[in-house]
């Protein structure tokens, strides 16, 4: 398979931590996000890595050429060719690839648009947020995925939470934000439905790729509820119960480092 990991954000809602610290080098339990990240993806058996980058872009390059923390990391003595970024490290047996954003951040969407080129577009891409920690079983996620033929397939849970995903039996029908009221429909929800946070993990088809016509920034979850309302699936994956942490602000980071601490 392969891997993207979106570490493109301004990690705004951590500042001022992030003014000097890219958010994917972040350290939770004495490792990197990122690295955490990079473990996770290559042990579900993604054996190609895109990892797109903006903000402190130099710094994870940098961190990226340095090579894995652990000591005798199998394949670290291998190295590759990466788009913008020289030659990598692979990194828990992964080739290692860097998409650079320039400009501004592209956001979900937009950066898996301009990482198309860096993916093989024949296997199935596993796609994990870098602030996003969980014990969610991403090999049996993909598993699913696969044998469902769907488009896309999205790790949600059902947690308190003000932004949800909305589905049914047929899969995505629109989400919904409780802070501003704002609704977007793919359609109209048959019943049963049922409402889900999206954890930012997701596996998708490599045929999506050639399917994204929206250009420039943009969320990811805008051609998802483009596509649905042609009648693409785009499937849950309930992972209720699965440990799971978003550490984008200093609280929840707080939360997870001491969950974790020497993990």
């Amino acid at each position: 398979m392969d891997g993207m990991i979106f570490a493109a954000g301004l990690g705004t809602r951590l500042k001022p931590l992030t003014d000097r610290t890219p958010k994917a080098l972040i350290e939770v339990g004495d490792i990197t996000l990122l690295e955490r990240t990079i473990e996770r993806l290559a042990g579900a058996g993604c054996d190609r890595i895109v990892i797109n980058v903006h903000h402190h872009a130099e710094r994870i390059i940098e961190f990226l050429r340095a090579g894995p923390s652990t000591p005798g990391e199998p394949g670290a003595g291998d190295s590759m060719t990466a788009s913008a970024s020289g030659s990598m490290p692979r990194w828990c047996g992964a080739e290692v690839v860097v998409s650079v954003e320039t400009g501004e951040p592209l956001e979900t969407g937009g950066g898996l648009k301009q990482a198309a080129g860096l993916l093989r577009c024949d296997r199935t891409i596993l796609v994990h947020n870098v602030d996003v920690i969980s014990s969610v079983d991403l090999l049996r996620m993909a598993l699913a995925h696969e044998e469902s033929a769907a488009l896309a397939t999205l790790a949600v849970n059902r947690r308190p939470a003000t932004r949800y995903l909305v589905f049914d039996e047929w899969g995505l029908c629109g989400r919904v934000d409780t802070r501003t009221g704002a609704e977007e429909w793919a359609r109209l929800p048959s019943e049963p439905q049922w409402r889900a946070g999206f954890t930012g993990v997701q596996a998708l088809s490599p045929v999506i790729l050639d399917q994204l016509s929206e250009t420039g920034r943009f969320s990811i979850m805008k051609p998802y509820l483009r596509l649905a309302a042609t009648g693409a699936r785009i499937l849950p994956h309930d992972v209720t119960g699965a440990t799971w942490f978003d550490v984008g602000t200093p609280e929840r980071l707080a939360v997870a480092r001491a969950s974790l601490a020497g993990r």
